[in-house]
């Protein structure tokens, strides 16, 4: 091929190519000839090697060498030099090259030429990629031609002063001036440019915009003018007059008009005459309607006109065009909350579109659903969005879910219904739901005592069918765990009549336990009903302990740990099986919430300092040490410790002084927790998983003789001090149980400031036997060097292992 073979040659023989090695081939053996002929002083085909250069560029080859060739030809007198040397600057020029700055001065003398046409390429190169100094350099230029007579000129320095704008926001104020005066142009073309431009300049300048609300009559007029003239062949399309006029000024006519009364006034007749005469058989019309709805919806507009937006909105979901629908549901997401009842109408439509096979539109539509829902159309609403649920796409089944779930919290019309929704979700996407679900399924069961015979029936069935759903799976057998003996009676109403027995229940259960698909969560839940039934059945007490009893070598550490604990509930304290294994109580609405296979406790809080001797004064707050029992007394499991010793450590943290209160007082600690099973009394709060219950209460002391600083629910803790010195003091702590159960596993620790070294001496025992018949007493011995004021925490745990 010749190195001066024609631009259409070049691209024929690159067209031909059969591989793009060949292709490169061809390429690189035309730009070596590019090269030479751009080294020639004399070259007569500069610009039809340029245009060679920009094609090659296009294709997406290196094409920088010809950067100053485009230099050099935008500086040439001849105007098809200058045309494709302006050309070449817009794609192989940007700002961040220093090759652009070479132009600056080009591109001013072509501004001033006596040819429009020469004025026009300055301006669209200018436009296209003038940097922030050639745009302050050349602005007031811009400005010039703002002014002048030709609208072909007028037209493209409107858009090069927008670039200008965005480049530069303080040459804004430079442009204001012939901005409005464009306004009163006839030109279509000039009409568009100088509303881009004044939409440009109210986006950033606050100020700016009060100013131009002014010419709010003026487009109001241009809009009228547009709407109600007859065909025009220069800008008719589809049977709509310049349509792109019309959508650039709704949309400023939307900017001027938000949060101003006087501004949407003057509007909104104008809106209302572009809703009702526009056609929307065809897109051109919709594309007005859509503007003229945003435009309405975005400002202070009569509630009338809100509704006929809406209604246009309703009839864009009819639409076949799923583009449309899209947009529309957009739109009504958006105004939902202000205007319901108006989008309440289109109820059945939106629904509808659960059923479209496009995935972006369903999940609009959904989520429009979702905020349609209300007291009033709660029953109809769930039954589309629980079959639209058991046939969603997997992406969408988390988001209709939950959903599903709060809508039904918010309006459930009565406490069954809701059990069964929940229910129902569960069992069409188990797989999908959030964690906090199961917790707040088991609040609700318990707090509905009279559908405890209902919901543990359905469940159990459900348990039959399935057991792939986990989230379904542990709701149903911590029901079993609870409610177990309600279902072996087989008396429940609201249901079919089922014969349950014991091992019916209980086989129910192992297979959850040995299923390979159930999590290690669901199988705590079964493992921990499994053992809450031997206190609700009769026959099958030994089967259960052998279950338990596997699983005391499971590999997994939780489930083996609970497996522990309750083959010693069996052996050692059988005694308190029953107590402990008790149902659970009513979980308050505003516990904690807990997620599936976690437990989250509160850290124990002091209710009120005991009283300081009349006169003594009170020590600052002071870091505490932290403080342990000599080897001979007894420690926390390594299960407990790091739970009890936290909560005791933290026993100084956080203290401030007060004035003397009347008299020491304790403070008793509940922890609750989801699917471990807990059993809260007047002196007790056993924890299955964490296996302590703790006793907490703090007193602060000069000189003390005898002092009860506990005494609730039959438990007594007594405290007597002996000086030994000035700086030496000896507690005695005494424990007693008046109550009908013995208390095993008690343990005393304690937190003294910095200040204060403290010395635990062995306590007596750990068992605390029932009706007083013996006491436990523990010596603590504190010197104070210092002979700053006494402070001290005492905390006693007792753990029971389980």
């Amino acid at each position: 091929m010749s190195p001066s073979v024609p631009l259409q040659e070049m691209i024929r023989a690159i067209r031909s190519a059969r591989t793009q090695c060949e292709e490169r081939g061809v390429i690189q053996r035309e730009c070596a000839a590019i090269r030479a002929q751009f080294r020639q002083v004399d070259n007569g085909a500069r610009s039809h090697n340029l245009a060679k250069l920009l094609y090659v560029h296009m294709l997406g080859y290196p094409a920088h060498f010809g950067q100053m060739e485009c230099v050099r030809m935008i500086a040439s007198p001849r105007y098809s030099e200058k045309r494709v040397g302006y050309l070449g600057a817009m794609m192989l020029l940007d700002e961040k090259q220093d090759a652009s700055l070479l132009i600056t001065n080009s591109i001013k003398n072509d501004l001033s030429h006596s040819n429009q046409y020469i004025q026009s390429l300055a301006l669209c190169t200018l436009a296209c990629m003038g940097s922030a100094e050639m745009c302050r350099d050349l602005a007031p230029e811009i400005d010039r031609l703002l002014r002048a007579s030709n609208s072909y000129i007028k037209k493209k320095a409107a858009l090069c002063a927008v670039h200008i704008v965005r480049k530069v926001q303080d040459l804004g104020e430079l442009f204001v001036p012939a901005a409005r005066s464009l306004l009163t142009e006839k030109n279509h073309g000039v009409l568009h440019g100088a509303v881009v431009l004044i939409t440009e300049l109210c986006e950033n300048n606050p100020e700016t915009l009060e100013r131009f609300r002014k010419t709010v009559p003026d487009l109001v007029q241009i809009m009228k003018s547009l709407v109600i003239s007859g065909y025009s062949p220069e800008h008719d399309v589809a049977g709509i007059s310049d349509p792109f006029l019309q959508v650039r000024i709704l949309r400023l006519l939307r900017i001027l008009g938000r949060n101003n009364e006087a501004a949407s006034e003057a509007m909104n007749d104008l809106l209302a005459q572009v809703a009702t005469n526009t056609d929307s058989t065809k897109t051109v019309g919709n594309a007005v309607l859509y503007e003229t709805v945003l435009t309405v919806l975005d400002i202070k507009s009569e509630s009338g006109l809100r509704v006929l937006a809406v209604n246009i909105l309703g009839r864009f979901l009819l639409n076949n065009d799923r583009n449309i629908r899209y947009i529309a549901m957009t739109s009504l997401q958006k105004i939902v909350g202000t205007d319901h009842i108006a989008v309440q109408r289109h109820r059945g439509t939106i629904v509808d579109c659960l059923k479209d096979q496009d995935a972006s539109v369903k999940r609009r539509a959904l989520e429009l659903s979702l905020a349609l829902v209300s007291a009033s159309n709660i029953r109809s609403m769930m039954k589309e969005l629980l079959l639209f649920l058991s046939s969603c796409p997997l992406e969408l089944r988390a988001q209709a879910a939950s959903g599903i779930f709060n809508a039904a919290e918010r309006y459930a019309p009565s406490q069954r219904w809701h059990i069964d929704t929940i229910l129902h979700v569960l069992t069409t996407a188990g797989g999908d739901v959030r964690d906090e679900t199961v917790p707040n399924l088991i609040q609700l069961i318990t707090n509905t005592s009279e559908l405890h015979c209902y919901t543990v029936h359905k469940l159990y069935r459900a348990l039959l069918t399935d057991i792939s759903q986990q989230s379904l799976v542990q709701v149903a057998c911590w029901c079993i765990g609870e409610y177990g003996d309600l279902l072996l009676r087989g008396e429940c109403q609201e249901t079919e009549p089922v014969q349950v027995t014991e091992d019916n229940i209980l086989d129910a259960l192992e297979v959850v336990l040995q299923s390979h698909m159930s999590s290690p969560a669901t199988r705590g839940f079964a493992l921990t009903a499994t053992m809450k039934l031997s206190t609700r059945i009769t026959d099958n007490v030994d089967r259960i302990r052998s279950i338990v009893s596997i699983y005391g070598s499971c590999i997994d550490v939780e489930l083996q740990q609970r497996a522990v604990e309750y083959n010693a509930l069996f052996k050692k304290y059988d005694h308190m099986r029953a107590a402990v294994l008790e149902r659970m109580p009513v979980i308050e609405k505003n516990s904690p919430g807990h997620t599936n296979g976690e437990s989250a406790g509160e850290a124990l809080k002091e209710v009120q300092p005991a009283k300081v001797k009349q006169g003594d004064s009170l020590l600052p707050q002071q870091p505490a040490n932290q403080v342990t029992n000599d080897d001979t007394a007894p420690s926390l499991p390594s299960n407990t410790a790091s739970t009890a010793g936290g909560d005791l450590l933290d026993l100084l943290g956080g203290f401030e002084p007060t004035p003397p209160a009347p008299a020491p007082q304790g403070l008793t600690s509940t922890h609750t927790h989801t699917h471990t099973h807990t059993q809260i009394s007047m002196i007790k709060c056993i924890f299955l998983q964490c296996c302590f219950f703790c006793f907490c209460f703090c007193f602060f002391f000069s000189t003390v003789p005898t002092l009860t600083v506990y005494d609730k629910g039959g438990v007594t803790l007594t405290l007597s001090c002996e000086k030994q010195s000035n700086s030496g003091l000896i507690v005695t702590l005494t424990a007693s149980n008046s109550t009908d159960s013995d208390i095993s596993g008690f343990t005393l620790q304690a937190a003294v400031p910095k200040s204060v070294q403290l010395h635990m001496k062995a306590p007596s025992g750990d068992f605390l036997p029932a009706r007083g018949a013996a006491k436990v007493t523990q010596m603590v011995v504190l010197n104070n060097p210092n002979k700053a004021l006494w402070l001290v925490r005492f905390g006693v745990v007792v753990v029971v292992f389980l």
